[in-house]
């Protein structure tokens, strides 16, 4: 796996498949490259992947807090996507959130936009409902084991709801420890994920984004999902939806099959 500076951080990459297209793959938090294995044996024939580390998780470079979190990945990512644009992206969780910002900032770069359950919860948190007001409760118990310095408490309640229903006790001690120890990074991307420090609901700012995207959600996700592929899908113009049958939140990782089979068929229309 090699390594260069790329946005201003020491980047790990690495490459999949001999694909005709070129495409560049974001992880989610708390994973890294590894986790585009599963799918990347169903999307060797199709794409030359490109998939790194996020600052402060696999062998990347530690997360320093210069800058806005999703705003710096956004730039790793275009560093990337400059080598062979127009590629077509592949988000999953904040790796999604982060390609859309992509999208936004340097359409130039992006052929096509696949968003596999972006966890942009201001997009839905400015509307109501049980969904929004489940999440809400989630988020203030996770800030109270934040500021409690409680990082082990923080990391079990956010992989409760985030890691696909695999319970937190089934995780190796060093494991726990190590994903405990990344609870800052999650703090560190709530300006973008809920306040919209990026401006990406602005009037007419998801309306400006012409290229194809695809929002997929599992059929087991967290309520607040579908929630937000709603309201992005009303305001990309040309956006698409669609479910992996029996998966939650890691479908990339535990569904591999079913949500290559969703992008190879989006990648076929454009």
């Amino acid at each position: 796996m090699p390594r260069g500076e790329f946005g201003g951080y020491p980047t790990y990459w690495t490459s999949f498949g001999q694909g005709p297209r070129a495409a560049l793959m974001i992880h989610c938090s708390l994973a890294e490259t590894a986790i585009w294995g599963g799918m990347a044996r169903y999307l060797s024939g199709a794409l030359s992947m490109t998939a790194f580390d996020l600052p402060g998780h696999g062998r990347s470079a530690d997360w320093d807090a210069r800058g806005e979190m999703s705003a710096v990945c956004a730039g790793i990512a275009a560093d990337f996507a400059a080598q062979d644009a127009p590629m077509d992206v592949i988000g999953h969780s904040f790796g999604g959130v982060v390609g859309l910002r992509l999208a936004m900032e340097r359409p130039d770069l992006v052929r096509s936009i696949t968003m596999i359950e972006p966890v942009y919860f201001a997009a839905a948190l400015r509307g109501g409902g049980a969904a929004c007001a489940q999440h809400r409760e989630e988020r203030r118990a996770f800030e109270a084991a934040m500021a409690a310095g409680d990082l082990d408490e923080a990391a079990r309640g956010f992989i409760g709801a985030w890691g696909g229903g695999r319970p937190w006790d089934s995780f190796a001690p060093e494991t726990q420890r190590r994903m405990a120890a990344q609870m800052p990074l999650i703090a560190a991307a709530g300006p973008a994920l809920y306040d919209d420090s990026g401006g990406m609901l602005d009037p007419g700012a998801l309306e400006a984004v012409t290229i194809p995207a695809l929002l997929l959600e599992g059929s087991e996700a967290p309520a607040i999902i579908p929630a937000i592929n709603e309201v992005l899908a009303a305001r990309l113009p040309q956006a698409r939806r669609g479910v992996i049958g029996g998966a939650g939140h890691m479908s990339v990782a535990t569904h591999p099959d079913q949500v290559s089979a969703e992008v190879l068929r989006f990648l076929r229309d454009v």
